[in-house]
């Protein structure tokens, strides 16, 4: 049986009736959308976690002051020695390490003219911007003069320069941190949101000793605390080799006898975003399971019907037999029209799933990624149920005897 006649066939019988095969239909339609956002679900997880690792990069390790205790109670992370600018300079003559930078962090209100915006003030040295891999698009950043005098100045994230500049240059300009006047020197490059749904451009940066002096205020127990050190580690060192050797080395420094706990924390923060990418892994494929047992049903719904339709045309079949068709070509012609039933569905469950993946992206601010290979194997996947599930119809066709098929009543 020619292809185009088998298809023509296919169709005039389906749309004999076309609600019993809409019905029949939605089962893949379920099936192939839910696979759609699903994948997209998983692609796009995927890629929001590689961009993380990129920004945070993958070779760089954060120290946080840790929570002592005592009597095996937690004292809060305010009761341990705080990192000064002084460790920075020991941690930067480590062998394997390439850059450092020390920070402190608060939310203040920038202040130009008439406009008002809050905003998020990290103080650093220059470290910082080889670090997380930043460069400035405009203008320049801050020099180690700079940060040791205390000067007066501030690069500024894309947000930032929106909301308070919007089409003026930035550059030369000053403003206010709360109370304390700034002048622009430079504009970061866009970063856009990060995995927790933070706008990374939302940012203005000083100076360590401007923003701790001026702004922010000294730590009780010392007038150069940092509250968060990063360091990059040069390329050709193993990390979790460079991770031991700066724990001990942090360890010498602050005078911790052996067997007592550590009053600090060194985090790989690649290992922990990785670590929740198997997570969401773990979860993408139980969802994709789900999806796949949505479009078994809808196969079971296919073979179903198509079981019914080949005892209501049984007498057809028969007739069809004697007058020259073979066993092939009756299989041949529900076959398609199992094929076209699933691959009709198909295409409507990938409308939907482009619909739905975008409702989600926009209602549940979840990153989804559709492609092109994404939707081929959604579209494969109800091909494949069709095959599947309609070659016991069509082979219980096939083997019909035509003259009990021609008395069937």
């Amino acid at each position: 049986m020619k292809l185009s006649v088998a298809i023509a066939s296919a169709i005039e019988a389906l749309t004999a009736n076309i609600l019993r095969s809409f019905l029949t239909m939605l089962g893949i339609i379920i099936g192939v959308a839910s696979v759609m956002i699903m994948m997209a679900m998983g692609a796009g997880a995927k890629a929001q976690i590689e961009a993380q690792i990129s920004a945070l990069g993958a070779s760089t390790l954060t120290v946080r002051p840790g929570a002592t205790r005592r009597g095996g109670v937690s004292q809060g992370a305010g009761a341990s020695t705080p990192f000064n600018e002084d460790d920075l300079v020991a941690i930067l003559d480590l062998p394997f390490v390439q850059a450092v930078d020390g920070q402190i962090n608060s939310g203040v209100t920038a202040v130009s003219g008439q406009t008002n915006w809050s905003t998020q003030l990290i103080g650093t040295n220059p470290g910082y911007f080889e670090v997380q891999s930043l460069k400035a698009v405009e203008g320049r950043v801050f020099t180690e003069r700079e940060a040791r005098t205390g000067a007066a100045v501030a690069v500024l994230g894309q947000s930032v320069v929106k909301e308070l500049f919007d089409g003026i240059d930035p550059l030369g300009q000053r403003f206010r941190v709360n109370s304390v006047p700034v002048t622009v020197i430079g504009v970061l490059q866009e970063r856009g949101q990060s995995g927790y749904g933070q706008d990374r451009d939302d940012i203005v940066i000083l100076p360590l000793s401007t923003a701790r002096n001026r702004i922010i205020g000294a730590h009780p127990t010392t007038s150069k605390h940092v509250s968060r050190v990063e360091v990059m580690v040069a390329d050709g060192y193993d990390m979790p080799t460079a991770q031991s050797d700066l724990e001990d080395f942090l360890r010498e420094r602050r005078r911790i006898k052996p067997g007592a706990s550590d009053n600090f924390r060194v985090f790989n923060i690649a290992d922990f975003v990785r670590a929740r990418s198997a997570t969401q892994q773990t979860m993408g494929i139980l969802l994709a399971f789900m999806a796949g047992v949505a479009l078994f049903v809808g196969g079971v719904g296919v073979m179903n019907i198509m079981l019914v339709s080949v005892t209501e045309r049984t007498r057809e079949i028969g007739l069809r037999m004697a007058l020259g068709a073979r066993g092939t070509d009756i299989m041949a012609q529900f076959l398609t029209e199992a094929l076209v039933l699933c691959g009709t569905g198909g295409l409507i469950g990938v409308g939907l799933g482009f619909v739905g993946a975008w409702i989600a992206a926009k209602t549940g601010d979840w990153s989804m990624s559709l492609s092109v290979q994404i939707t081929l194997l959604s579209f494969g996947a109800a091909a494949a149920v069709g095959v599947f599930f309609g070659y016991f119809p069509a082979r219980r066709a096939a083997r019909l005897n035509p003259i009990d098929a021609l008395r069937y009543e």
